[in-house]
């Protein structure tokens, strides 16, 4: 059996997890995206990755939780103690002209995240074009309507949506500001909040642009909030601590950090505890 816990990523600068930053000409570098909603996720191994390089100089305690390495004879190889799955968008921040920034998200979504972290909301989520309480619209309106890059949108209910905000995410993300869109939808209205940059490469010796080499690069905007389950071993010896006492710190994740890129906070939590644990499987 596992012991069930989940890490919140909030990003503290635009992330890009995907493809590699090469410079062929006419390259985007698109983000790693979920197949249902077309949103950014983080994979599991770019989240275990970026864990177990923060044990460098420790191998014993890295090799114990997270597996032999590479070249691990094979009297030495053994699974990590603790596994990952990937981090899934639950709010991330959109652009209104003329309004304040909300942050959007939607069904399917929230539905992941109850899974994950809150069961008491398991089939709660609100329905689709739902507003938070409070939420700032176009003036004289009857409803709240929202004006998007592509055109306005008006939302068909309001209601408190705290509950579906975690608490540590406050007052970075305002509970007053959320948006639930269809599942069908949050694609679109998260391409148009997605981070994108033109970048090219310069002659070695003076700043002029070398051919036609150059390429894009699209990323999730600052602000973003991502959820991913963690599954635990129970060891009697030594738990599982990356950032030591404390249950959060500060991570680079993905690519172009040296632009700028990846700076993120994590933070770790228990779930509430269920009557279904997390069974090993035969794999």
């Amino acid at each position: 059996m596992y012991e069930r816990r989940y890490g919140l990523i909030r990003t503290l600068a635009p992330l890009h997890v995907g493809a590699s930053a090469g410079e062929e000409a006419g390259n985007l570098n698109l983000i790693f995206r979920d197949p249902f909603t077309q949103t950014g996720i983080i994979p599991g191994s770019s989240l275990r990755g970026r864990f177990r390089a923060e044990m460098r100089g420790n191998e014993k305690h890295c090799f114990h939780w997270y597996g032999s390495p590479s070249d691990a004879k094979r009297d030495d190889i053994h699974e990590g103690n603790v596994k990952f799955e990937h981090a899934s968008l639950l709010w991330f921040p959109v652009f209104c002209p003329g309004q304040p920034i909300v942050w959007v998200s939607s069904p399917l979504l929230l539905r992941r995240y109850a899974s994950i972290a809150a069961p008491d909301l398991v089939g709660s989520e609100p329905p689709a074009y739902t507003g938070s309480t409070g939420i700032v619209g176009r003036e004289g309106e009857a409803q709240a309507t929202l004006f998007f890059n592509l055109g306005f949108m008006t939302l068909e209910h309001l209601q408190d949506l705290s509950a579906w905000l975690p608490p540590s995410m406050e007052p970075m993300v305002p509970n007053n500001r959320l948006v639930v869109v269809a599942d069908a939808d949050v694609g679109l209205i998260h391409d148009m909040a997605l981070y994108r940059q033109s970048r090219v490469k310069l002659d070695d010796n003076e700043k002029r642009v070398q051919g036609k080499a150059f390429f894009n690069v699209e990323a999730l905007p600052e602000g973003s909030v991502l959820i991913f389950p963690i599954a635990l071993k129970p060891d009697q010896q030594q738990d599982w601590a990356p950032f030591g006492e404390k249950a959060e710190g500060e991570l680079y994740f993905g690519g172009l950090e040296s632009v700028g890129f990846g700076r993120c906070a994590v933070s770790l939590h228990q779930p509430v505890q269920t009557t279904n644990p997390v069974v090993q499987g035969a794999g």
